[in-house]
């Protein structure tokens, strides 16, 4: 039975793509329903994917190709967080030096913490330019790990996983450390979690969307011209 799933699999052309979608929206169907943060839908699935992928044995590489329609909408999807962004552009006119400045900190924090872990860990260059991405958008990510010469796909998987952390924790260290004004939050989530961090933003509020929306773009142009200064200090 497995041989001829796993056969079936093979010659399917959309399957991927359609068992990934239905994976995240069942996802999203349980966190709705569980309101549990750990949940996350974008977690959720791909452990769900994983686990199916190693019960049938189809190669990852059978279920890229098959769902490989959704990266092509990838670049689109980033581009649609504009729409906040324009709504609250009065916002981006009042506090932009503020603004800039905070999405300028967390692009610097974010390149330290990783030089300091990777001297830390004795990680090597490789590696070290792979973890460097690892708080912007996958879109740019994917694109300046490469440039660097890192390993895209453990850059991908560093990306997701950052972002689901930031997804998941954001909320309870807003709590703890008491950041309550709707434009930090934002900031923060968008400078430190990307995408997924601006999904848990636009929960949060408008205001918070529109603003990590913003971080999205300009933390991805600040970590594109960091990056190959500071690849060369490992």
């Amino acid at each position: 039975m497995k041989e001829i799933l796993k056969e079936f699999l093979e010659q399917s052309q959309y399957w991927g793509f359609v068992f990934s979608v239905g994976a995240y929206l069942s996802a999203c169907w349980l966190k709705e329903k569980t309101r549990l943060a750990l949940l996350n839908p974008l977690l959720v699935s791909a452990a769900v994917i994983i686990v199916f992928l190693l019960g049938t044995g189809v190669d990852y590489a059978v279920y890229s190709q098959s769902a490989s329609g959704l990266g092509w909408l990838l670049t689109p999807a980033t581009v649609c967080l504009a729409i906040p962004l324009y709504k609250q552009l009065h916002l981006l006119k009042k506090y932009g030096a503020a603004v800039f400045v905070s999405i300028g900190s967390g692009v610097a924090a974010s390149v330290v913490s990783i030089f300091l872990m990777c001297r830390l860990m004795g990680l090597s260059h490789v590696n070290y330019v792979t973890l460097l991405p690892k708080s912007i958008t996958t879109a740019i990510g994917m694109g300046v790990s490469e440039e660097a010469g890192g390993i895209v796909t453990l850059t991908v998987m560093s990306i997701i996983l950052t972002g689901v952390i930031g997804n998941v924790l954001g909320e309870l260290v807003f709590r703890i450390t008491g950041v309550r004004h709707p434009i930090a939050r934002g900031l923060a989530l968008g400078t430190s979690a990307h995408a997924i961090g601006t999904a848990k933003a636009l929960e949060l509020g408008e205001i918070e969307g529109a603003m990590s929306s913003l971080s999205i773009a300009v933390a991805g142009l600040m970590t594109v011209i960091a990056v190959p200064i500071a690849a060369n200090l490992i």
